[in-house]
């Protein structure tokens, strides 16, 4: 077995609010292997966000902290390096595309600037070297007419162009490992497979590791290897893709496939809703998170929380139903 890039073990990260302390990821554990695409999957709320934030470590402390829990990356704690060790490795070993471009690229800053300044901090490279490297990477990011988008601002770029900015800024310095956190919202269908497409074959290209969050589960069937099921703060299923796709193993999973339409043999079946809301994680049952909206759920699972134990070699469900 190949060492993991990243191994993130029992991380645990809490909110302090009005309505009191909210766990929004509850020892969680997984690891990303050299050249690996992982899915972490879910509704909103499940924690996914929060989890990627917390390696990253830009979770707004306070409210928030990260409680327990550690992240080797090449064989050094994230959660215990200082400022400037973490700033280091933030935008240069590790890269992160946010949700929403916008919020996240400066209004006040050629496009040009915003992608060649990682470069430029991490690298060492003059300015007009950087440029010179950013422009190549607007057009390895087919940004048309890339020499005179440089002087552009971001408000003047489509979504999925911004998008496409994002991808670049993110591949600067080839970092080992890629965050993407619901890369295509708000995006159409179309640009959204574009956008996936694009990330999917620049992290193949240059070997760097892909943690991909969504919620959309065709993309996930797509683009990743393995995947992580997340529910309530915690992961309840992880596996190889097919493997999940084929077999899963989990209520919540079973529910998430019986839920999205299909265009193959099983086309024309009825959907089926999971019933009831996403948990409040402010006031999660003692038990399993899942138990008020399962179907096979027993008394056990009321008053016990389910350890993620295995099915098979690379197949884990946390439940204590078959």
């Amino acid at each position: 077995m190949p060492t993991p890039l990243l191994q993130v073990r029992n991380l645990t990260t809490r909110f302090n609010t009005e309505r009191g302390q909210v766990t929004a990821v509850d020892q969680v554990s997984f690891h990303i292997d050299p050249g690996e695409t992982l899915a972490i999957v879910g509704e909103s709320g499940s924690g996914k966000s929060v989890t990627a934030l917390s390696v990253m470590r830009l979770i707004p402390t306070p409210p928030g902290r990260i409680e327990t829990g550690e992240a080797m990356f090449e064989g050094e704690d994230l959660f215990k390096l200082d400022d400037a060790g973490i700033r280091a490795v933030r935008g240069n070993k590790i890269a992160m595309i946010f949700q929403e471009p916008m919020s996240s690229l400066n209004p006040a800053l050629t496009v040009g600037l915003q992608v060649a300044e990682p470069v430029n901090l991490h690298r060492g490279l003059p300015w007009g070297k950087a440029m010179e490297l950013a422009k190549e990477l607007l057009g390895r990011v087919r940004i048309p007419d890339a020499a005179s988008r440089l002087a552009s601002y971001p408000h003047q770029y489509s979504g999925g162009m911004r998008q496409r900015v994002m991808i670049a800024m993110a591949l600067a310095c080839q970092p080992r490992l890629i965050i993407a956190d619901e890369p295509t919202t708000a995006l159409d269908v179309t640009v959204q497979a574009q956008i996936l497409d694009l990330l999917k074959e620049l992290t193949r290209e240059t070997g760097s590791s892909l943690l991909l969050i969504t919620h959309d589960l065709g993309v996930v069937a797509r683009y990743a290897d393995r995947v992580a099921v997340m529910y309530g703060g915690r992961i309840v299923e992880t596996a190889p893709a097919r493997e999940l796709y084929k077999n899963p193993r989990h209520p919540y999973t079973l529910g998430l496939m019986a839920s999205v339409p299909r265009l193959d043999g099983a086309a024309g079946r009825p959907l089926v809703p999971i019933d009831g809301q996403p948990p409040d994680l402010a006031q999660l049952p003692p038990g399993c998170a899942f138990s008020p909206r399962c179907r096979s759920v027993s008394d056990v699972c009321q008053t016990n929380r389910p350890p993620l134990v295995a099915v098979s070699d690379m197949h884990f469900k946390a439940c204590f139903n078959a």
